[in-house]
């Protein structure tokens, strides 16, 4: 009886009264994370890049070479370019500035109208105003037709109207915006690496624009070249700053992308197109034993592939075979070639310009349009057949190296096989080492990857065991990154790893693209535990080399994480802080020493060993207190270069890496 009075209440309150219209931008603040994802920290960075896709737009069309981006001392974000400007004069139909609608109005844009924009990376035409939205202030200012406009915001609502304030002889926008602190209530801090990376990528893939990046937050020692080429400190600082520029585009992508690998063909092979849709590739065969293949529509990462990366495969593996066929280059080899045998040590970038690209889903990561396929399949078959034709020995090589792969699956395949049928799936038991959790729910069971038998012992016993699991791992595993894959399902302790998390080897689908079958993945936090010193740090990245290159999809779904155990232990009698940073035993020392350095003791923990069991529950693995950082990967691209750079070969580019950033790094004493 009461349930049914409460449903006839609920019933009359449901009235035409009850539908809510949200006008102007009132729905980007209601629901930010359905036009820019989320209102982390990926989110954040994603206003930055709908500001910049405008001025890439205006660069695409003609009208830009210089892009600026500063990070000013606030967290503030200005963006400069020299285009020519957003239009300023009354709108007929809104009866207003055309400024005003376009930074308060969605999907409103010259990139509707194909006499603006042939091609552009903001699709819907969202972008500008949904970062007026979520911003608490936005600051408009337009160099156009000898005079400077500016118009305030804040809320997505104009403040100001929009004004003349001087007079210019260039042509151009500005772009100021702070993210609104009640939207981006995790951070509104930006970081330099996230910007810089995305920058660069956008510099590569339209050549010939220079794209700046400052940050204002930073200053850092100015260096100049002498007569002999050599960098020296001037004495002077600056703020951190650099230049984006490419001559050549994808050409030096691909250098940049394979700094850390050795090459087996001299120079990148390049093919461009205008026929059907603009087409731009670049690729590059190395002796490693990965495929790294990016592909881009209108400057968007479709990091799902689509019709053009399709088209690019089919394109690639069907010439290839059709040239070895025709030269007799597989006469000794009696085995099967598979598609991917093509892409061993391949590293290519797919770049396609489409007028009206149509994606799978809202989040742009899928290209749909049929015709991609046809075109770039001719395009790479084209451009390649006369490559090969004119470098017969660059040609053997590549075969050669296609032969070596066919060879080193079809041994790999046996080795999955064997890794498949210890599985959990198959029957086969747990390994012996691993301590396993009573609960059966994978969204609430954690399995611990530590570093050695002691640190396992320890994590034992101070352990939840109903719902954290552990596995420790006997010393370094293998560095996939320079084996092949037969090697690496050989290995006992990846073996253990599939083992315990009951999941398959990765396999291809019917696009080309490899995924692992999660459905039956026991544990939904994957963390891995090591010691807080230089080889753990190692071990650690050899254990996200291997998630990275074999287990993407864990990665990709949010399910690895990196557990950080405290540095330092600061006592004075019963009084006891952690700290996992410097500034945080500084200010612990200076709290209980009383100004003093007298009176307390620091201790630092090397190893996880050091730690009692409930010390390493209470300071790491107490979900209520512990620092669990989840890898995420924003731009696949970068990652991809790092993990070949520092886990590869090829020692220079390392070497420079770790120069270039150690003042970054808190190298252990």
């Amino acid at each position: 009886m009461i349930e049914n009075e409460e449903m006839k209440k609920a019933e009359e309150q449901y009235s035409a009264n009850s539908i809510q219209v949200l006008e102007g931008l009132e729905a980007v603040r209601k629901r930010p994370s359905m036009y820019i994802g989320d209102i982390g920290e990926r989110g954040l960075h994603h206003l930055v890049y709908e500001v910049v896709d405008n001025s890439i737009d205006e660069a695409m069309a003609g009208f830009c070479d210089s892009i600026y981006v500063d990070i000013l001392e606030d967290n503030s974000i200005r963006v400069v370019d020299n285009g020519r400007g957003i239009p300023t004069g009354m709108h007929e139909k809104e009866k207003r500035s055309a400024l005003e609608v376009v930074l308060t109005v969605l999907h409103a844009g010259g990139k509707f109208s194909k006499n603006s924009y042939k091609v552009s990376g903001g699709l819907h035409g969202v972008g500008v105003s949904c970062v007026n939205a979520l911003s608490d202030l936005l600051v408009a200012e337009v160099h156009r037709e000898g005079k400077i406009f500016q118009q305030k915001y804040s809320q997505g609502k104009p403040i100001t109207p929009v004004e003349v304030i001087g007079e210019c002889e260039d042509t151009g926008t500005t772009i100021t915006f702070h993210p609104d602190a009640t939207i981006f209530q995790q951070t509104q801090v930006y970081k330099y690496s996230t910007l810089a990376a995305r920058l660069r990528e956008l510099s590569y893939l339209n050549k010939g624009i220079a794209i700046t990046l400052t940050d204002h937050r930073e200053l850092v020692d100015e260096f100049e070249a002498d007569e002999n080429g050599d960098l020296k400190a001037t004495g002077r600082q600056v703020y951190r700053s650099e230049k984006f520029f490419s001559e050549e585009g994808l050409k030096q992508f691909i250098g940049y992308l394979d700094a850390g690998a050795q090459k087996i063909i001299p120079e990148p092979i390049c093919v461009t197109s205008d026929k059907i849709i603009p087409i731009d590739i670049a690729l590059q065969y190395n002796n490693g034993y990965t495929e790294k293949i990016y592909s881009y529509v209108n400057n968007i990462n479709t990091i799902e592939g689509g019709t053009h990366l399709q088209g690019f495969k089919m394109g690639l593996s069907r010439t290839l075979k059709a040239y070895a066929e025709k030269n007799n280059l597989l006469s000794k080899y009696k085995g099967d070639i598979a598609p991917e045998d093509f892409r061993e040590g391949l590293t290519a970038v797919i770049s396609v310009k489409v007028a009206e690209p149509q994606f799978e889903g809202q989040t742009k990561t899928k290209l749909g349009n049929p015709e991609a396929t046809s075109a770039v399949s001719q395009a790479t078959a084209a451009a390649l057949e006369i490559y090969l034709e004119e470098h017969p020995k660059e040609a053997k090589t590549i075969i050669e190296k296609i032969v070596l792969a066919a060879t080193a699956r079809n041994a790999a395949r046996k080795a999955r096989e064997m890794v498949q049928r210890k599985t959990v799936m198959s029957g086969a038991g747990m390994p012996g080492k691993l301590a396993d959790c009573s609960e059966n729910d994978p969204e609430k069971c954690e399995l611990f990857l530590v570093e050695g038998d002691s640190a396992g012992g320890t994590a034992k016993q101070g352990r939840d065991r109903r719902f954290q699991a552990i596995l420790p791992l006997r010393g370094k595993i293998l560095n996939v990154e320079k084996a092949v894959e037969g090697r690496a399902f050989e290995s006992q302790e990846i073996q253990n790893i599939y083992t315990a998390l009951g999941v398959r080897v990765a396999v291809e689908d019917e696009t080309g693209e490899k995924h692992m079958d999660l459905s039956r993945l026991r544990y939904h936090k994957v963390v891995i535990m090591t010691d807080a010193d230089v080889d753990g740090s190692h071990i650690a990245c050899l254990i996200l080399t291997f998630f990275f290159r074999y287990m993407f999809d864990l990665i990709k779904n949010g399910y690895v994480y990196l557990a950080t155990p405290p540095l330092y232990l600061v006592k004075k009698g019963k009084e006891e802080v952690y700290c996992w940073t410097e500034e945080q035993r500084e200010e612990a020392a200076l709290r209980l020493g009383k100004g003093s350095d007298k009176g307390y003791t620091v201790q630092r923990y090397k190893g996880l060993g050091e730690m009692s069991d409930e010390q390493l529950w209470e300071t790491t693995m107490n979900p209520e207190k512990r620092r669990l950082r989840q890898i995420t990967i924003e731009n696949a691209a970068e990652a991809e270069r790092t993990f070949s750079m520092l886990m590869g070969d090829d020692v220079p580019p390392r070497r420079q890496f770790i120069e270039e950033n150690a003042h970054y790094a808190n190298i252990d004493a």
